[in-house]
């Protein structure tokens, strides 16, 4: 039976662009371009190695979102996976992390998985709670924030490395894990690789094919709310101190102000 490893990805505002929110203080994703999560590449990237070094492997990636979403797909396609499940539903707009793990949840179990590998957070939110999420949603064990990750004999495992430690882990299968910046460099996507996914299946489910109601998504069925929002004040210009024998006084003076010194 083939290894079914399953990836979530997320569509994200792209970070060098200008980021609002919108009326209903969610993020405004209609002006400005999207791309898949640089972090959760990392994540496609350890898939397809762990797909690599099994005898027979699928690997499928899984997105919520509006339709501009599927081009985190196609990215991820193009990277190597096989297959693609896009989750979309207006109803779904707004949903927080704890209702979105719960969309994820029922399109992994339908999708059937043997080992999730996510990204460590994503590049909007950043909150990096999604996979424990997933993993009590989904009833496995999970191995989070590995550097180093591998799955052999129906047991994955990993290293991962602290500030003052690294820690060997390891947990059977099904399970969940996540995996840092520092795994290893996601490749690029070939021009074949590109012209392939093209062809490679992409299935649409929404709300009601996952037997999810819609009062348990969206800004009405999540466990969090942003009340208020304000744009970043724009940048002023900074002191300039002129050297004429008392500039380190002066510098000096202008730290202790900030009370950095």
């Amino acid at each position: 039976m083939s290894l079914r490893i399953v990836v979530p990805v997320k569509f994200v505002p792209d970070a060098t662009g200008e980021r609002r929110f919108g009326d209903d203080l969610t993020v405004d994703r209609e002006d400005v371009d999207g791309l898949l999560s640089e972090l959760d590449e990392y994540a496609v990237e350890q898939a397809l190695q762990i797909a690599g070094e099994a005898d027979d492997a699928v690997v499928t990636v899984v997105t919520v979102g509006p339709e501009d979403a599927r081009d985190a797909l196609r990215k991820a396609l193009s990277m190597g996976a096989d297959k693609a499940v896009h989750v979309e539903d207006d109803d779904v707009h707004g949903s927080d992390v704890i209702a979105t793990s719960l969309v994820l949840a029922k399109a992994v179990e339908k999708t059937g998985f043997d080992v999730v590998v996510c990204g460590m957070a994503s590049t909007d939110g950043t909150m990096g709670v999604l996979p424990a999420l997933l993993a009590e949603r989904l009833g496995v064990p999970q191995v989070t924030l590995l550097s180093e990750v591998s799955v052999s004999g129906g047991v994955v495992s990993g290293r991962r490395d602290g500030d003052a430690a690294t820690e060997r882990l390891e947990a059977s299968l099904p399970a969940v894990v996540s995996v840092t910046d520092q795994s290893g460099e996601a490749r690029y996507p070939s021009f074949k690789g590109i012209m392939a996914a093209k062809k490679k299946p992409v299935e649409s489910l929404d709300l009601d094919d996952l037997g999810i109601g819609a009062d348990e998504v969206g800004l009405g069925g999540s466990w969090t709310l942003v009340e208020s929002a304000a744009e970043r004040p724009a940048r002023t210009a900074g002191t300039v101190v002129k050297d004429e024998g008392e500039g380190g006084r002066q510098l000096a003076e202008f730290l202790a102000g900030q009370k950095f010194i």
